[in-house]
């Protein structure tokens, strides 16, 4: 199954690019962007897929804008591994780790787009995730990340927006390896676990000179199978700054697991500790419609047909319930006299004794 790949210099095993190094199934290569005005109005998600031993390749945009939630997704069955398009989307790649383009041609769901992605900071490599339960790696996962600005225009619904890099941030991330997608499968002695468990806290802090890469996945018990605290400055000759261990105060809107806001801080900070307030502006519910297995109809590389593109709309305030799960926010960061903006994501699952979390989803008391 040869393919465009093939003819660049980029195999690294004994086989076509369109074969990777595992037969798991669960192997996935995907983009990640997010996108806001470094305030409430607007949040918008948006991601592209391969699964190969899936054979499937999707995309969805979501946005947040005042009570509305809206998607746009599609998915196809994967080809050629170059052609990074599915439906009226795709992702083109201007310059590698600094400048890309996403696409959005005109369809009758909603989100329409042509904005061009520039980088802040360089790319940088996050920790590897590694999970295994009785005995089957779950999560085997390398990512990059970086912030930076747009530039370009945005449809949604009945509003235009003219994007300009002097206030549309956002973040991106690139990631590859096994972690649980498409349709479930037999449970056997997995069954009612879930993908992830405990606290999830994800947040990169983009700040007009430098920006915070901080990561926390804590278990109950206070274990912590990932975690990462790093000043990454825009400058590419200052090397990243260690932070030390991260830590989080969490205080949540009442009977809900939405946090209101928060103090993620570094202790052991070069030069002493630091500490960030955090304010969460605009709530986007990336787990509903998008992929991220909330729904049983539509999850990243679930095969849904040859191409099938699909709209979603619901109402933020009216729909809450079905809303629950992973949340990613447009968030303001201060630090001292600093402030900054970006994504700040979480999700509580299970109990989490600290912040009086019981049950599955029972809300803060």
């Amino acid at each position: 199954m040869l393919s465009s790949m093939d003819d660049f210099l980029l195999h690294q095993v004994a086989d076509t690019i369109r074969h990777v190094g595992t037969s798991d199934r669960n192997f996935y290569d995907r983009y990640y962007f997010s996108l806001h005005a470094s305030s409430d109005e607007i949040f918008m998600v948006m991601g592209l897929g391969q699964y190969p031993n899936l054979a499937v390749q999707d995309a969805f945009a979501v946005v947040r804008r005042g009570r509305k939630h809206r998607v746009l997704r599609a998915s196809r069955v994967l080809g050629d591994r170059m052609d990074i398009s599915v439906g009226p989307m795709r992702v083109e790649v201007i310059e590698g780790l600094k400048k890309l383009r996403l696409i959005a041609e005109p369809n009758e769901h909603g989100i329409e787009m042509d904005l061009r992605w520039e980088g802040a900071i360089p790319a940088f490599e996050e920790p590897r995730q590694f999970l295994r339960r009785y005995g089957r790696t779950l999560f085997d996962t390398m990512r990059f990340v970086q912030t930076g600005y747009w530039t370009g225009s945005l449809r949604v619904g009945d509003e235009s927006f003219q994007v300009t890099p002097d206030r549309w941030w956002g973040a991106r991330d690139h990631s590859w390896g096994v972690r649980p997608v498409g349709e479930p499968e037999p449970p056997g002695i997995r069954q009612g676990e879930g993908q992830l468990d405990g606290m999830w806290n994800y947040a990169p802090m983009q700040f007009d000179d430098f920006s915070i890469v901080y990561i926390c996945h804590e278990r109950n018990n206070g274990e912590r199978p990932l975690e990462e605290a790093v000043r990454i400055w825009n400058d590419p000759e200052r090397d990243p700054e260690p932070l030390g261990r991260p830590e989080h105060e969490h205080v949540f809107r009442k009977g809900t697991r939405y946090i209101e806001r928060s103090i993620v801080s570094f202790p052991q900070a070069p030069g002493g500790g630091l500490e960030v307030k955090v304010a969460p502006l605009l709530e986007c519910y990336v787990g509903i419609g998008t992929g991220y297995g909330f729904d049983a109809d539509w999850r990243h590389g679930m095969y849904q047909g040859e191409l099938v593109v699909q709209g979603l709309e619901l109402d933020a305030v009216d729909d809450a319930e079905r809303l629950w799960g992973l949340c990613d926010n447009v968030a303001r960061f201060e630090l001292g006299s600093e402030v900054g903006h970006g994504l700040y994501e979480y999700g509580f699952f299970g109990p989490f004794d600290r912040y009086g979390l019981k049950g599955f989803n029972e809300g803060a008391v």
